[in-house]
Order: structure tokens, then sequence, then C-alpha cells
């Protein structure tokens, strides 16, 4: 873990140190990541970096510097940045999860007769939704009800809030990796950093 303290607050360090061992290392090495992410984007040295990152919330950076999503796996972590506002997602494509208990559970009708419970679709829908929940600051136990999940537009909708978003989603290598943003532009996508943890 050493090797990460160098870009580490101060204020991180006090966090770290009440944590467990296993969650203060990852909790030390994503903010590293982002940090060296950032650094190379805005060009600022990485201690430098104004974000605020508490273990369990989104990170948040000052108003002007845009807005940051994070998500990990097992054996990878994505950082995501926008002008404006992201939620991003990233899951192992052979995830070993109860696919069909999840899809009925929480899923549309009408989403699982089209996937006729094939687990790659489900996993996908799982992702979009996660991204979704991230771009709103939610919570997915109170919000995974709420968002209707629309493969063929390539979108999302809170039934309540009554807010819509793009979803974009990209196989990549072993992953598939989910973008929650308001328009999708193409010409200007989230810069998307993935790295293995």
């Amino acid at each position: 873990m050493s090797y990460v303290t160098h870009v580490s607050t101060s204020n991180e360090l006090q966090i770290a140190a009440n944590l467990s061992k296993a969650r203060a290392k990852i909790f030390l090495e994503t903010r590293y990541y982002m940090r060296d992410a950032l650094s190379a984007l805005f060009n600022i040295s990485p201690l430098k970096i104004p974000i605020t990152a508490h273990p369990g919330e989104p990170p948040k950076l000052p108003d002007g510097m845009g807005y940051i999503s994070i998500s990990h796996c097992k054996d990878a972590f994505i950082i995501g940045w926008h002008k404006d506002n992201i939620g991003i997602d990233i899951e192992r494509s052979d995830r070993n999860f109860s696919y069909q208990k999840l899809a009925k559970k929480y899923f549309s009708q009408d989403n699982i007769k089209s996937y006729n419970l094939n687990q790659y679709s489900i996993l996908q829908e799982w992702s979009a939704i996660e991204a979704a929940i991230k771009y709103d600051r939610g919570k997915l136990s109170k919000d995974i009800k709420e968002w209707k999940y629309q493969k063929n537009k390539e979108s999302i909708y809170h039934k309540s809030k009554k807010i819509k978003l793009s979803i974009i989603q990209l196989p990549f290598l072993d992953w598939t990796i989910s973008i929650a943003i308001k328009n999708k532009i193409i010409y200007n996508l989230p810069k998307v950093i993935c790295s293995d943890v």
C-alpha cells in the first residue's frame, strides 16, 4: 500500500487509517488512480487535484471542473470524466450471479421476455441501472426498481423522477462498461480511463 501514499492527502490517509486493511487498500488505490488520471487531464500535480472522495460516496470535483464517476469489479477499476454529469459502471462479462432470480425480482417483465433470461442481456441491464444510479447519486436499494431500461433505444428512464438518460454500452476485453449521460453526442463522449487494480 505504501506505493500509493505519495499521492494521498493527509485527509485520505486519516480516513484509510479507520478502515479495515482490505478496504483501506482499495480506498487509497482508487484515489491514487483518480488523482493520477485527473492530473494528466488537467495538467495539475496529483496532490493538488481538488477532489472530495469519501468511502461509499460518489467523488466530487469543484464547480467548473466537470464530473467524475468510478466503478470497480474484482480485477478492474474505471474512471469516467465529462464536463456534464456522468455515471459509469464496469462488470466482468463472465460474472457469476443468480441472473434469473435478479431479473425476476427487479426487472420489467417486458425486458425479461425479450431477453429470454439470457445472462449477458441481464448483466447489461444491471450495468445500465448501476450507471444511471451513479449519475443520479442515488442508492441501489432504493432506486433499482425505479429505472426502466430500454436497450433498443439505448436509454433508461426513472419512473418517479421522470429522468431520461442515454446509455452507452461498450464491451471491452473481459468487461462490460455502461455509461449514463443526459445527451449522447458521439463527438463529445466522456473520457474513459480503464486500468487493472
